[in-house]
Order: C-alpha cells, then sequence, then structure tokens
C-alpha cells in the first residue's frame, strides 16, 4: 500500500469558504467519478482548521511555515497499480482531467506532492478513527523537513527508531488515540506529477498524524504539559521547524473501498 500526499495551497483570489466549497462538491465527485480508472482505492480530504491551537503549536516550536490550506490523499494498493493507471488510455484521461481541475482553485506551483509509506506507531484496533466535522476528534498534521545536518534519510531513521517509541510510551498521558508516520520514499512517479503541475515547493520528507478528542487541546494537565515539551526537545534533534509546518484539521472520506 502506498499514498499519494498532496499538500494544498489555494489561489489567491479564493476565500478559505470558496476553495473547501469546490474541493469538497466539486472536485471530489470527481476524483471519486474517476478512482477506478486511477486504481486508487481511498481518497480522503483533510480539511485545515482555523484555530488559534495551530499558532501556539508553531510558536512553542520558535516559529513554522504557515499552515496548509488543506491535504488531498490517495491510497493506491501497490506501485504498480498506480504505474499500470498512468499506462492506460482511461487513466491518462482521467489524470488529466484531474490536472485541468485543480487548476481552477489550487495554487499548483505552491502546492508540493509525493508517494509515501505509512508507518503505524499509536493505532486502535479496529483502525477506523476518522476526524469527522460533527465528530469531537481533531486531527494534527505535521509535514516535516529534515535539518540539514542529518539529511532526510537519516531523519526519517531517528523518526521512526527514537522519536516514535517516545511518543508511544507517552500517548495515554497526551491524549493520544492515534499516531502514524507517513515517510516519504523517491519515486520517479512523483517527478511526472510534479510536472504536470508545475509544482516548485520541494517536497517534505514526510508528515506526522495524530487523532485526539479536541477536548484534551485546553487540558491543563501536567502529564500533557511534560509530555508535550518532551515531544518539542526531541522533535528538535531532526525536524527544521523553521521549515516545517503544523495544524489541526478535519477529514472527509470520498473513496473508501479498503
Amino acid at each position: 500500500m502506498i499514498r499519494l500526499v498532496f499538500m494544498l495551497r489555494k489561489q489567491s483570489q479564493l476565500s478559505s469558504e470558496a476553495f473547501n466549497d469546490y474541493w469538497l462538491h466539486k472536485h471530489g465527485p470527481l476524483v471519486a467519478s474517476v478512482a477506478n480508472d486511477i486504481n486508487a482505492v481511498r481518497y480522503v480530504q483533510v480539511h485545515t482548521e482555523h484555530d488559534p491551537a495551530n499558532e501556539a503549536m508553531a510558536a512553542a516550536r520558535g516559529g513554522m511555515e504557515p499552515v496548509y490550506d488543506g491535504v488531498a490523499e490517495l491510497w493506491f494498493e501497490s506501485r504498480e497499480a498506480l504505474v499500470e493507471a498512468f499506462n492506460t488510455d482511461a487513466g491518462k484521461k482521467a489524470a488529466a482531467l484531474l490536472v485541468e481541475d485543480e487548476a481552477k482553485f489550487i495554487d499548483l506551483a505552491a502546492s508540493p506532492l509525493w508517494l509515501a509509506h505509512d508507518y503505524p506507531q499509536v493505532n486502535p484496533t479496529p483502525e477506523n478513527l476518522v476526524a469527522r466535522p460533527r465528530s469531537s476528534l481533531i486531527k494534527l498534521y505535521f509535514p516535516l523537513r529534515s535539518r540539514e545536518a542529518l539529511g532526510d534519510a537519516a531523519a526519517q531513521h531517528y523518526w521512526y527508531s527514537n522519536h516514535g517509541p517516545i511518543i508511544r510510551r507517552q500517548a495515554a498521558g497526551s491524549g493520544i488515540m492515534r499516531y502514524i508516520q507517513v515517510h516519504r520514499f523517491e519515486d520517479e512517479l512523483e517527478a511526472q506529477m510534479r510536472k504536470a503541475r508545475g509544482t516548485q515547493v520541494p517536497a517534505y520528507m514526510g508528515h506526522a498524524e495524530l487523532w485526539f478528542d479536541r477536548g484534551v487541546l485546553g487540558s491543563a494537565i501536567p502529564e500533557r504539559r511534560i509530555a508535550n515539551e518532551r515531544a518539542i526537545a526531541d522533535e528538535s534533534k531532526f525536524i527544521d521547524f523553521a521549515r516545517s509546518s503544523m495544524w489541526l484539521a478535519k477529514e472527509h472520506v470520498i473513496v473508501d473501498h479498503l
């Protein structure tokens, strides 16, 4: 299973409301209509919540990049399934149709995308947590860039081998219900998709995603404060905060054949 991560910045003339409306009600159904043609088995829209907590989390890390307006995520059974779609007439037609529609509301040059593998760290059973708009759950989205001295490979190794266990150990005290590391991998397919969209912003080395109940975010429980301080201290060992970002979001599941 691989995931296509597509971080979106809206076109400047659009309000957040207009962007989200078009994305959800016009573009979402379009993606759903061609999901079989591109061999996508799941498609989720992650809509950014413009919450004061976003600024607080960035300030705690010394300042970060502006939040994105959302993230489009598509899952495929394998790389081979994605390649197969690109090599069929229906798949090529669908891909071109999607890029044409994306250009109506997305600033494509400023919206990086990449392919990635999921590495679950804290996972409920069954794996059905979704931060739906009307639920009390909230999703934390954290795209990461590595410290220059480390490079992506070493930073990804530290993230998985050292940082992951720290977060797992303190998950209960932090109120974390689910935590996944999503690691980018190098692939020529990424270059093809970037070229089709004129993408200029470099890809991140991956992103972390965590699910909470919204009620814990404003909690003053000492265990949560200590856990957050410990997490930030360890993040600073491998993450370049100034070139990374973090925000809260809600999820809209458009296609799910998993």
